[in-house]
């Protein structure tokens, strides 16, 4: 198979955000937006209803572009086998997934899903090259909780094309936030059913089938609800490799606070509510951390590495030379220069910086306080005290 031509691996760059993007349920299915709308009863706020007709418009195109896809391309994807298994990079929102990512798709042995694979899934093979060629204007231009640039070749977390493919997720909660928790249990898996979870696989599985039959390099996935999801990936692929990235929890908890609020202000069809997204955050970090733990017996040797956040800023190429080896993966002397190169064009890049209340950092200690400890953040802790 020839090397997808639309993969970008370009360094981000800063533009100026535009007021309007299109939603990212846009990309959905008439079916699965239809379901959508009767499990919350159509409690679409009228505010948002010319929003919903677009949906239900470009929902009613994805399922016909879906349909044509799978009869001219169907046997040809079910074909398709992932000569080796992923890497997954994993880690809470926030902690420098991202960054991880595109240092790590610097490597020209690797494939990723970008933007437009995770935001048009149901149609991706047949129209990719007409939308990235015609319909540039339409991909978001930066992502709304920080100043990375987005596009439609950019990285993108598989979460969103789950989402849209019809999968219970967390991710559809910023849609509808009023009706949330929509699929309780849909972050570690543990809420859905057998039936339910064979077809989450079978999903899983006939996406990554789509993105690799352009480009069959071994894929680097990065989502941070598959931290809490390293049982049921593990049984789908047991050669498969975990990087997790951690930071300091006193900087998360405030950028996911924000990262919840700002998804949910430029995403939803219903009113968004004042609070709640602190309760979100403190819940859905000690998902993510009890199932890690859970789970690391299952994890051999060779197999899983981790590493801090603020360590890969200070010294990138460094601790990415560690994550090779920590994960057994040949090529990093051939990966160098063109992770080097991202760095020189990306220096100067400034995170956005929240503040945190002493009576959350208070809270944070409370109900965090073992993590903090484990990676050994409560030494931070005592040095800004």
């Amino acid at each position: 198979m020839q090397q997808n031509p639309a993969v970008d691996p370009s360094p981000p760059r800063k533009k100026p955000s535009r007021r309007w993007a299109p939603r990212f349920i846009e990309g959905t299915d008439a079916i699965t937006w239809s379901r959508w709308l009767w499990e919350t009863r159509f409690a679409v706020h009228p505010k948002y209803w010319y929003i919903a007709a677009f949906v239900s418009a470009a929902s009613t195109m994805n399922l016909v572009l879906r349909w044509v896809q799978n009869g001219t391309h169907g046997r040809d994807l079910a074909r398709v086998t992932l000569g080796k298994q992923p890497v997954f990079v994993i880690g809470h929102w926030r902690t420098g997934t991202t960054l991880l990512h595109e240092l790590l798709i610097q490597d020209p042995q690797f494939n990723y899903p970008d933007t437009f694979d995770c935001f048009c899934p149901n149609h991706s093979i047949l129209s990719e090259r007409f939308f990235k060629t015609y319909v540039n204007w339409l991909a978001p231009q930066q992502r709304p909780m920080d100043n990375m640039a987005a596009g439609w070749g950019r990285p993108q977390e598989d979460e969103f094309a789950l989402c849209l493919l019809g999968l219970p997720t967390t991710y559809l909660d910023v849609v509808f936030p009023r009706s949330a928790p929509m699929h309780p249990g849909s972050l570690d898996l543990s809420g859905l059913t057998p039936t339910e979870l064979a077809r989450w696989k079978r999903t899983f599985r006939r996406f990554l089938q789509a993105v690799s039959a352009r480009d069959d390099r071994r894929l680097v996935l990065k989502s941070p609800p598959h931290t809490a999801r390293i049982p049921v990936l593990l049984d789908m692929f047991p050669d498969a490799r975990f990087v997790h990235i951690v930071r300091d929890p006193y900087v998360v908890f405030p950028s996911t606070v924000n990262l919840w609020t700002s998804l949910t202000r430029r995403q939803c069809v219903q009113k968004p509510p004042a609070t709640g997204y602190e309760e979100k955050v403190f819940g859905e970090f000690r998902t993510i951390y009890d199932r890690l733990e859970e789970a690391r017996p299952l994890l051999r040797p060779g197999r899983f590495h981790e590493l801090r956040y603020e360590e890969l800023v200070k010294n990138p190429v460094g601790e990415l030379e560690k994550v090779y080896a920590g994960l057994e993966l040949d090529g990093f002397a051939d990966a160098r220069p063109r992770v080097e190169a991202y760095l020189a064009q990306t220096d100067g890049y400034e995170t956005n910086k929240y503040a945190i209340t002493p009576e959350q950092r208070e809270e944070v200690t409370r109900r965090w306080g073992d993590v903090i400890r484990r990676y050994g953040y409560e030494l931070e802790e005592q040095r800004r005290e």
